[in-house]
């Protein structure tokens, strides 16, 4: 199907369950990402009094997240949660995703709550337990997400993802392809700046969400956009579960989805 306007280009296609969206340009794909998302909350606050949303923290969100903090949503009945976050940072680190959050979304409109995850805990192990119980006490109506260079969600890399991790939130070592990544994405100046562990929601706690909206933009992309679409579902290709999911919507420019037959 296509849907073309005279300024952009918004192709789509289905692979599987997820639906994929295309469009001229980052600006473009985050609007109608953020449009959609807030139709969603909207739609769900009409049927209950708070909705539970879950984000990612990257650079591939930013077009999204400015869109989404200048719709006119109810953010006081919203609850604020995040996906993942360095281990051994310190506080005032800029490159924590907390502070990107806090600077994107988390200081421009009034939660009703917000709930971090905490990479300085002095017990780890008890911190994901804190956090895990937090999302099954309240249940995500919707993840805001990427996709990483090496298909990761989340801090999922293919080496750690598990489809049928019993846990919601666990430690991991993040592999070399995702740490370059933060390099490539000009958050830290050297790999070896980049932390090596971090905590993450797992793919379980990920897929729980009763809607998806999984934002990639860019050249570097590509690859794993067209893994996601075409390669097998396993945890070698983690964000292809997404092909699974009853509600999600796969959102791309021209850069991310130059692979891909639309």
């Amino acid at each position: 199907m296509f849907l073309i306007h005279a300024h952009k280009i918004n192709k789509m296609r289905t692979a599987e369950n997820l639906k994929v969206k295309m469009y001229a340009n980052r600006k473009l794909m985050g609007e109608a990402a953020a449009a959609q998302a807030a139709q969603c909350i909207k739609k769900l606050l009409a049927q209950q009094p708070f909705v539970n949303i879950v984000f990612a923290a990257a650079p591939s969100q930013n077009e999204f997240l400015a869109a989404l903090s200048e719709t006119d949503i109810d953010w006081f009945k919203v609850n604020a949660f995040h996906m993942d976050e360095y281990i051994g940072l310190a506080e005032e680190a800029p490159q924590r995703f907390s502070s990107f959050l806090k600077n994107a979304l988390f200081d421009k409109v009034t939660f009703n709550s917000v709930h971090l995850l905490n990479g300085n805990a002095a017990n780890m192990q008890e911190e994901c337990k804190r956090y895990a119980g937090l999302l099954q006490q309240w249940k995500t109506d919707i993840a805001c997400m990427g996709i990483g260079e090496n298909g990761h969600l989340a801090f999922n890399d293919p080496s750690v993802a598990d489809f049928n991790d019993k846990q919601w939130v666990k430690i991991v070592t993040l592999d070399d392809v995702c740490r370059q990544q933060q390099v490539n994405d000009g958050c830290f100046k050297t790999l070896s700046d980049v932390p090596r562990e971090a905590v993450t929601l797992t793919i379980p706690a990920l897929m729980a969400a009763r809607n998806i909206y999984c934002v990639v933009p860019g050249e570097r992309k590509a690859a794993a956009v067209f893994n996601t679409i075409n390669k097998e579902i396993s945890e070698r290709h983690p964000s292809a579960i997404l092909r699974k999911h009853d509600n999600a919507v796969l959102f791309l420019d021209l850069d991310s989805s130059r692979k891909c037959n639309f």
